[in-house]
């Protein structure tokens, strides 16, 4: 199958490759990859799954690629519709190529219109791909809901920062938070939005979570083109942040220096001195064990919000860190999340109305 394979081992026999394999519309299973010994001699026991030539012939069970042998979600998965990842590539920062993703809900219909939840990776070293996420997954929040009962498209971008594109990209995002990465968003969501008729562009909300979280902050002092924000965990302000967090290795790699050494760094990257460019409806959550970025980040955006008249909300869990891992809690987070972006896209007349 297509999608994402990680954690190869060998089983005790020596010539089965055994991995983790998941998709977007798959949960992780076990997959298994029988690798030819005279393969293994001549790579010395470093296999490649992929279709490989042994003395100037195919090998026919390595063109076929790991079969996978478990199946314990097939009978639930059969019930469920899901959408594939659709890919694009645009023009962003520095004039490289950027790669996008969208994906439709169920019954998906490209003559109607959608709102959209424009999703933000975290990292800022990561990226989005054809792999199942248990807790940001682009399924779920494609989904319909009973305020929309169409649906979401839903749309990610692989900014510079991203990993997977090689370590220029990577690197391009240190020193510059703001700045590669937010041009990148903007025009991926430019391009989507040009190339797409089915996107309403005046039903979009933004949700990032981590790097994401910042980056969300980041968008609140900068545009007005979003209806609503989702803010999970982000960095609000730096200087404050690099006292607070436990890996201090972080933030002086990635704004070059301390606050002291550097400030000039961390106040240009600063969500909380654009505070008086806020106006978008935000909803932030945050973890009382989250400490790469402590819970007075997201009290210190929240009691700004408030103060400042932003319509805004605060989800609060005192039993998670960065990342929402209790199941019950999941529940949570995805009910007040989705009531929060169904709130602020919603459409006076029906969700389903027709291109004209």
């Amino acid at each position: 199958m297509e999608g994402f394979y990680d954690t190869p081992v060998f089983a005790p026999n020596g010539n089965i490759l055994v991995l983790t394999v998941m998709s977007l519309q798959q949960p992780a299973g076990i997959a298994i990859f029988p690798v030819p010994q005279e393969f293994l001699r001549l790579t010395r026991g470093l296999p490649a799954v992929s279709c490989a030539w042994i003395n100037g012939k195919v090998v026919p069970e390595m063109c076929r690629g790991p079969q996978v042998i478990t199946h314990l979600n097939d009978d639930l998965l059969s019930q469920i519709n899901m959408s594939l990842l659709e890919r694009f590539w645009f023009t962003g920062a520095h004039g490289d190529q950027v790669e996008g993703f969208l994906v439709m809900p169920p019954n998906f219909d490209p003559n109607k219109k959608y709102p959209v939840k424009f999703l933000i990776h975290g990292g800022p070293e990561g990226s989005w791909g054809d792999d199942w996420s248990y807790r940001w997954n682009p399924e779920l929040f494609a989904a319909p809901t009973s305020s929309n009962p169409a649906g979401y498209v839903v749309i990610m971008i692989n900014f510079h920062g991203s990993t997977g594109y090689g370590q220029n990209f990577i690197d391009a995002i240190n020193g510059d938070w703001g700045g590669a990465p937010y041009e990148d968003l903007m025009k991926g969501l430019n391009y989507a939005e040009s190339h797409y008729g089915f996107i309403d562009q005046d039903r979009e909300c933004a949700l990032g979570a981590s790097y994401g979280g910042y980056m969300a902050n980041w968008i609140l002092g900068h545009t007005n083109r979003f209806k609503c924000i989702v803010t999970h965990d982000g960095m609000f302000d730096t200087e404050s942040f690099w006292g607070t967090t436990e890996e201090l290795w972080f933030p002086e790699w990635e704004f070059k220096g301390t606050p002291y050494t550097n400030r000039e760094m961390y106040r240009k990257w600063s969500p909380a001195l654009f505070a008086e460019n806020f106006k978008t409806p935000m909803l932030v959550i945050h973890g009382q064990k989250g400490y790469r970025l402590d819970l007075s980040q997201g009290l210190a955006l929240f009691t700004t919000l408030q103060r400042l008249g932003v319509p805004s909300k605060m989800l609060y869990f005192p039993d998670e860190g960065h990342w929402v891992l209790k199941p019950q809690n999941s529940q949570l987070w995805y009910k007040t999340v989705n009531d929060w972006v169904d709130r602020w896209t919603k459409k006076s007349e029906d969700d389903a109305s027709r291109i004209h």
